[in-house]
Protein backbone atom coordinates (compact mmCIF):
# COMPACT_ATOMS: atom_id res chain seq x y z
CA UNK A 1 0.00 0.00 0.00
CA UNK A 2 2.65 2.53 1.13
CA UNK A 3 6.40 2.41 1.60
CA UNK A 4 7.09 3.62 5.16
CA UNK A 5 10.57 4.60 6.30
CA UNK A 6 11.05 4.73 10.08
CA UNK A 7 14.08 6.66 11.39
CA UNK A 8 13.28 6.73 15.09
CA UNK A 9 14.46 3.98 17.47
CA UNK A 10 12.14 0.97 17.59
CA UNK A 11 12.28 -2.09 19.81
CA UNK A 12 10.30 -5.23 18.99
CA UNK A 13 7.28 -4.07 20.98
CA UNK A 14 7.13 -0.73 19.19
CA UNK A 15 7.62 -2.39 15.79
CA UNK A 16 4.71 -4.72 16.48
CA UNK A 17 2.44 -1.81 17.39
CA UNK A 18 3.42 0.07 14.24
CA UNK A 19 3.06 -2.96 11.98
CA UNK A 20 -0.41 -3.72 13.33
CA UNK A 21 -1.45 -0.20 12.35
CA UNK A 22 0.11 -0.43 8.89
CA UNK A 23 -1.00 -3.81 7.56
CA UNK A 24 -0.07 -4.35 3.92
CA UNK A 25 2.50 -1.57 4.02
CA UNK A 26 6.21 -2.08 3.45
CA UNK A 27 8.16 -0.80 6.45
CA UNK A 28 11.89 -0.10 6.41
CA UNK A 29 13.63 0.55 9.74
CA UNK A 30 16.78 2.63 9.73
CA UNK A 31 18.25 5.68 11.46
CA UNK A 32 19.36 9.16 10.49
CA UNK A 33 23.03 8.22 10.39
CA UNK A 34 22.89 5.12 8.20
CA UNK A 35 19.83 5.58 5.97
CA UNK A 36 20.62 5.83 2.26
CA UNK A 37 19.33 8.51 -0.08
CA UNK A 38 17.72 5.76 -2.16
CA UNK A 39 15.70 4.60 0.86
CA UNK A 40 14.62 8.17 1.60
CA UNK A 41 13.65 8.86 -2.01
CA UNK A 42 11.71 5.59 -2.26
CA UNK A 43 9.52 6.28 0.78
CA UNK A 44 5.91 7.49 0.62
CA UNK A 45 5.85 8.11 4.37
CA UNK A 46 8.81 9.00 6.59
CA UNK A 47 8.71 8.98 10.38
CA UNK A 48 11.78 10.77 11.72
CA UNK A 49 14.14 13.43 10.47
CA UNK A 50 15.98 12.66 7.22
CA UNK A 51 18.65 15.09 6.10
CA UNK A 52 16.94 17.77 3.98
CA UNK A 53 19.27 17.16 1.03
CA UNK A 54 18.28 13.50 1.00
CA UNK A 55 14.57 14.25 0.83
CA UNK A 56 14.88 17.17 -1.59
CA UNK A 57 12.87 16.67 -4.75
CA UNK A 58 11.35 13.30 -3.78
CA UNK A 59 8.48 12.43 -6.13
CA UNK A 60 7.29 9.55 -3.95
CA UNK A 61 6.97 11.31 -0.61
CA UNK A 62 3.42 12.06 0.51
CA UNK A 63 3.84 12.73 4.22
CA UNK A 64 6.80 13.49 6.50
CA UNK A 65 6.26 13.06 10.26
CA UNK A 66 9.13 14.77 12.10
CA UNK A 67 10.31 13.57 15.49
CA UNK A 68 11.19 17.18 16.35
CA UNK A 69 9.12 20.27 17.09
CA UNK A 70 11.24 22.47 14.81
CA UNK A 71 10.40 22.20 11.11
CA UNK A 72 12.42 25.13 9.76
CA UNK A 73 14.83 23.02 7.68
CA UNK A 74 11.96 21.48 5.69
CA UNK A 75 9.85 24.54 4.88
CA UNK A 76 12.64 26.10 2.83
CA UNK A 77 11.88 26.40 -0.86
CA UNK A 78 12.91 23.40 -2.92
CA UNK A 79 13.14 20.84 -0.10
CA UNK A 80 9.65 19.30 -0.18
CA UNK A 81 7.29 19.10 -3.12
CA UNK A 82 4.13 21.21 -2.89
CA UNK A 83 1.86 18.23 -2.26
CA UNK A 84 3.80 16.84 0.73
CA UNK A 85 2.15 17.00 4.16
CA UNK A 86 4.59 17.99 6.91
CA UNK A 87 3.80 17.30 10.57
CA UNK A 88 5.92 17.68 13.69
CA UNK A 89 6.04 16.37 17.25
CA UNK A 90 4.66 19.40 19.06
CA UNK A 91 3.37 18.19 22.41
CA UNK A 92 6.22 15.77 23.06
CA UNK A 93 8.84 18.16 24.41
CA UNK A 94 7.05 20.34 26.93
CA UNK A 95 7.93 18.34 30.03
CA UNK A 96 11.61 17.74 29.28
CA UNK A 97 12.50 21.18 27.97
CA UNK A 98 10.56 23.17 30.58
CA UNK A 99 12.23 21.19 33.38
CA UNK A 100 15.60 21.93 31.78
CA UNK A 101 14.70 25.62 31.67
CA UNK A 102 13.77 25.58 35.33
CA UNK A 103 17.04 23.84 36.21
CA UNK A 104 19.12 26.43 34.34
CA UNK A 105 17.16 29.26 35.91
CA UNK A 106 17.63 27.98 39.45
CA UNK A 107 21.31 27.36 38.75
CA UNK A 108 21.73 31.04 37.85
CA UNK A 109 19.50 32.52 40.56
CA UNK A 110 21.07 30.42 43.32
CA UNK A 111 24.64 30.73 41.96
CA UNK A 112 25.00 26.95 41.73
CA UNK A 113 27.30 27.34 38.70
CA UNK A 114 29.64 29.46 40.83
CA UNK A 115 29.54 26.99 43.70
CA UNK A 116 30.34 24.17 41.28
CA UNK A 117 33.38 26.14 40.13
CA UNK A 118 34.33 26.65 43.78
CA UNK A 119 33.93 22.93 44.44
CA UNK A 120 36.39 22.15 41.66
CA UNK A 121 38.81 24.60 43.31
CA UNK A 122 38.08 23.08 46.76
CA UNK A 123 37.04 26.53 47.87
CA UNK A 124 34.68 26.86 50.87
CA UNK A 125 33.16 30.35 50.77
CA UNK A 126 29.84 32.13 50.47
CA UNK A 127 29.05 33.89 47.20
CA UNK A 128 26.53 36.20 48.81
CA UNK A 129 22.95 37.11 48.01
CA UNK A 130 20.77 35.10 45.66
CA UNK A 131 17.39 35.62 43.98
CA UNK A 132 14.07 33.78 43.96
CA UNK A 133 11.47 32.89 41.38
CA UNK A 134 8.86 33.86 43.97
CA UNK A 135 7.41 37.31 43.13
CA UNK A 136 9.58 37.55 40.00
CA UNK A 137 8.07 38.83 36.77
CA UNK A 138 8.67 36.17 34.15
CA UNK A 139 8.16 36.99 30.48
CA UNK A 140 7.53 33.88 28.39
CA UNK A 141 7.96 34.61 24.68
CA UNK A 142 6.26 31.83 22.74
CA UNK A 143 3.36 29.99 24.35
CA UNK A 144 3.44 26.66 22.60
CA UNK A 145 3.77 23.37 24.42
CA UNK A 146 7.15 24.23 25.95
CA UNK A 147 6.32 27.81 26.89
CA UNK A 148 3.03 26.81 28.51
CA UNK A 149 4.66 24.05 30.55
CA UNK A 150 7.33 26.45 31.75
CA UNK A 151 4.76 29.12 32.65
CA UNK A 152 2.83 26.56 34.71
CA UNK A 153 5.99 25.70 36.66
CA UNK A 154 6.78 29.35 37.27
CA UNK A 155 3.23 30.05 38.41
CA UNK A 156 3.35 27.13 40.84
CA UNK A 157 6.52 28.60 42.38
CA UNK A 158 4.94 31.99 42.98
CA UNK A 159 6.19 33.84 39.90
CA UNK A 160 4.13 36.38 37.99
CA UNK A 161 3.74 35.19 34.40
CA UNK A 162 3.50 37.43 31.34
CA UNK A 163 2.96 35.66 28.02
CA UNK A 164 3.77 36.90 24.52
CA UNK A 165 2.15 35.33 21.46
CA UNK A 166 2.19 36.16 17.76
CA UNK A 167 -1.60 35.88 17.59
CA UNK A 168 -4.44 36.44 20.03
CA UNK A 169 -5.60 33.46 22.09
CA UNK A 170 -7.71 33.06 25.21
CA UNK A 171 -5.62 33.68 28.33
CA UNK A 172 -4.91 30.56 30.37
CA UNK A 173 -5.16 30.46 34.16
CA UNK A 174 -1.38 30.12 34.54
CA UNK A 175 -0.76 33.35 32.58
CA UNK A 176 -1.29 36.57 34.53
CA UNK A 177 -0.99 38.89 31.52
CA UNK A 178 -1.07 38.13 27.79
CA UNK A 179 0.17 40.33 24.94
CA UNK A 180 1.01 40.16 21.27
CA UNK A 181 4.60 40.40 20.02
CA UNK A 182 4.27 44.11 19.18
CA UNK A 183 4.29 44.86 22.94
CA UNK A 184 7.61 43.11 23.54
CA UNK A 185 9.72 46.27 23.82
CA UNK A 186 7.37 47.70 26.45
CA UNK A 187 7.48 44.52 28.53
CA UNK A 188 11.23 43.82 28.57
CA UNK A 189 12.29 46.58 31.02
CA UNK A 190 9.95 45.15 33.69
CA UNK A 191 10.81 41.45 33.41
CA UNK A 192 13.16 39.76 35.89
CA UNK A 193 13.33 36.65 33.70
CA UNK A 194 12.82 36.35 29.94
CA UNK A 195 12.26 32.88 28.49
CA UNK A 196 12.42 32.34 24.71
CA UNK A 197 10.54 29.30 23.38
CA UNK A 198 10.45 30.18 19.69
CA UNK A 199 10.93 28.27 16.42
CA UNK A 200 13.18 29.54 13.66
CA UNK A 201 11.08 31.62 11.26
CA UNK A 202 11.69 34.79 9.27
CA UNK A 203 10.06 36.74 12.11
CA UNK A 204 12.22 35.29 14.90
CA UNK A 205 15.65 35.78 13.27
CA UNK A 206 17.69 38.00 15.66
CA UNK A 207 14.48 38.92 17.47
CA UNK A 208 16.70 39.66 20.45
CA UNK A 209 19.07 42.10 18.81
CA UNK A 210 21.59 44.36 20.56
CA UNK A 211 18.90 47.02 20.91
CA UNK A 212 16.35 44.64 22.38
CA UNK A 213 18.83 43.06 24.82
CA UNK A 214 19.63 46.58 26.02
CA UNK A 215 15.94 47.04 26.83
CA UNK A 216 16.05 44.13 29.26
CA UNK A 217 15.99 44.95 32.95
CA UNK A 218 19.40 45.26 34.56
CA UNK A 219 20.15 42.11 36.54
CA UNK A 220 17.61 40.01 34.63
CA UNK A 221 18.06 36.50 33.26
CA UNK A 222 17.63 35.34 29.65
CA UNK A 223 16.72 31.73 28.86
CA UNK A 224 16.69 30.37 25.31
CA UNK A 225 15.52 26.87 24.40
CA UNK A 226 13.89 27.57 21.03
CA UNK A 227 16.44 28.35 18.35
CA UNK A 228 19.80 30.03 18.72
CA UNK A 229 19.16 32.39 15.79
CA UNK A 230 16.54 34.23 17.87
CA UNK A 231 19.37 35.92 19.80
CA UNK A 232 22.33 38.00 18.62
CA UNK A 233 25.05 35.97 20.36
CA UNK A 234 27.69 38.72 20.27
CA UNK A 235 25.28 41.26 21.74
CA UNK A 236 24.38 38.74 24.43
CA UNK A 237 28.07 38.27 25.26
CA UNK A 238 28.44 42.03 25.63
CA UNK A 239 25.47 42.16 28.01
CA UNK A 240 26.86 39.31 30.09
CA UNK A 241 30.39 40.70 30.23
CA UNK A 242 29.13 44.11 31.36
CA UNK A 243 26.81 42.44 33.93
CA UNK A 244 23.82 44.19 32.39
CA UNK A 245 22.29 40.71 32.62
CA UNK A 246 22.66 38.53 35.70
CA UNK A 247 23.04 35.54 33.43
CA UNK A 248 21.85 33.49 30.48
CA UNK A 249 20.75 29.87 30.32
CA UNK A 250 21.16 28.56 26.78
CA UNK A 251 20.31 25.15 25.40
CA UNK A 252 20.48 26.62 21.90
CA UNK A 253 22.91 29.15 20.48
CA UNK A 254 24.04 30.65 17.20
CA UNK A 255 26.18 29.06 15.81
CA UNK A 256 25.70 25.37 16.54
CA UNK A 257 27.86 23.54 17.28
CA UNK A 258 29.51 26.31 19.27
CA UNK A 259 33.21 26.73 18.30
CA UNK A 260 35.61 25.87 21.11
CA UNK A 261 37.24 29.30 20.89
CA UNK A 262 34.02 31.32 21.20
CA UNK A 263 34.23 33.86 24.02
CA UNK A 264 30.90 32.86 25.58
CA UNK A 265 32.44 29.61 26.85
CA UNK A 266 34.55 31.62 29.27
CA UNK A 267 31.74 33.75 30.71
CA UNK A 268 30.90 32.63 34.24
CA UNK A 269 27.32 33.91 34.03
CA UNK A 270 26.52 31.86 30.91
CA UNK A 271 25.11 28.36 31.47
CA UNK A 272 25.35 26.43 28.19
CA UNK A 273 24.10 22.97 27.23
CA UNK A 274 24.51 21.55 23.69
CA UNK A 275 20.88 21.49 22.48
CA UNK A 276 20.04 18.39 24.52
CA UNK A 277 17.05 19.44 26.63
CA UNK A 278 14.71 17.57 24.30
CA UNK A 279 15.62 14.65 22.05
CA UNK A 280 15.27 11.21 23.71
CA UNK A 281 17.18 12.00 26.88
CA UNK A 282 13.97 11.82 28.90
CA UNK A 283 12.08 8.56 28.37
CA UNK A 284 8.71 10.33 28.43
CA UNK A 285 9.74 12.44 25.45
CA UNK A 286 10.40 9.40 23.27
CA UNK A 287 7.11 7.78 24.32
CA UNK A 288 5.22 10.94 23.37
CA UNK A 289 6.95 11.14 19.98
CA UNK A 290 6.07 7.51 19.30
CA UNK A 291 2.44 8.04 20.30
CA UNK A 292 2.11 11.14 18.10
CA UNK A 293 3.66 9.28 15.14
CA UNK A 294 1.50 6.18 15.51
CA UNK A 295 -1.69 8.18 16.05
CA UNK A 296 -0.97 10.22 12.95
CA UNK A 297 -0.14 7.11 10.93
CA UNK A 298 -3.48 5.59 11.87
CA UNK A 299 -5.25 8.81 10.92
CA UNK A 300 -3.36 9.00 7.60
CA UNK A 301 -4.26 5.42 6.66
CA UNK A 302 -7.91 6.14 7.55
CA UNK A 303 -7.95 9.33 5.47
CA UNK A 304 -8.49 11.47 8.57
CA UNK A 305 -6.97 14.88 9.28
CA UNK A 306 -3.51 14.70 10.84
CA UNK A 307 -2.36 16.40 14.02
CA UNK A 308 0.42 19.03 14.00
CA UNK A 309 0.30 19.97 10.31
CA UNK A 310 2.90 22.65 9.58
CA UNK A 311 1.99 25.85 7.76
CA UNK A 312 4.81 26.36 5.24
CA UNK A 313 4.30 30.14 5.31
CA UNK A 314 4.74 30.59 9.06
CA UNK A 315 6.64 27.49 10.21
CA UNK A 316 4.07 26.94 12.95
CA UNK A 317 1.42 24.28 13.40
CA UNK A 318 -1.77 25.36 11.61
Amino acid sequence: MYNILVLIPMDDVKKKILEEKALNCKIVYSDEGSVSKEEVQDANIIIGKPKPDMVRGSKNLIWLQLNTAGADEYIKEGILEDNVILTNSTGAYGLAVSEHMLAMLLELLKKLHIYRDNQNKRLWQSEGRVKSIYNSKVLVVGLGDIGCNFAKMIKSLGGYTIGVKRRQIEKSSFIDELYLTDKLDELLPEADIVALCLPSTKDTQKLFSKERIRLMKEGSVLLNVGRGVSVDTEALCDALESNHLLGAGLDVIDPEPLPSDHRIWGLQNAVITPHISGWYNLAETYESIFEISVDNLERFLNNEKLFNIIDFNTGYVK
